[in-house]
């Protein structure tokens, strides 16, 4: 019973620093345009964007995409590349 706390806790700072880790961005911070930005630029494509926050590095977005599928998706901080959407688990697109 001893040893238990300590391994329960190697294994909280063990864990990895992003939120979900559904994907990791290591861009600097310098570098990144602002989630405005990309909400308008994702908008202009016909997206609605209900949210997008920071997660692991990334943008991450929730909304509907054009063909209308209620998603999370993350996106590059710098380039708004496309990284990563999912719907409710299901992998719709991963960057290859």
């Amino acid at each position: 019973m001893k040893f238990l706390l300590p391994a329960l806790l190697l294994a909280a700072f063990a864990a990895p620093a992003s939120a979900t880790g559904a994907y990791t961005c290591n861009v600097p911070k310098e570098k990144w345009r602002t989630a405005e930005q990309l909400t308008a630029e994702l908008t202009k494509q016909g997206w609605q964007v209900r949210k997008a926050k920071v997660d692991g590095g990334c943008y991450e977005v929730y909304g509907t995409t054009p063909e209308g599928d209620r998603v999370e998706a993350y996106f590059d901080p710098a380039s708004f590349e496309k990284l990563l959407v999912s719907r409710r688990g299901e992998v719709l697109y991963k960057k290859p």
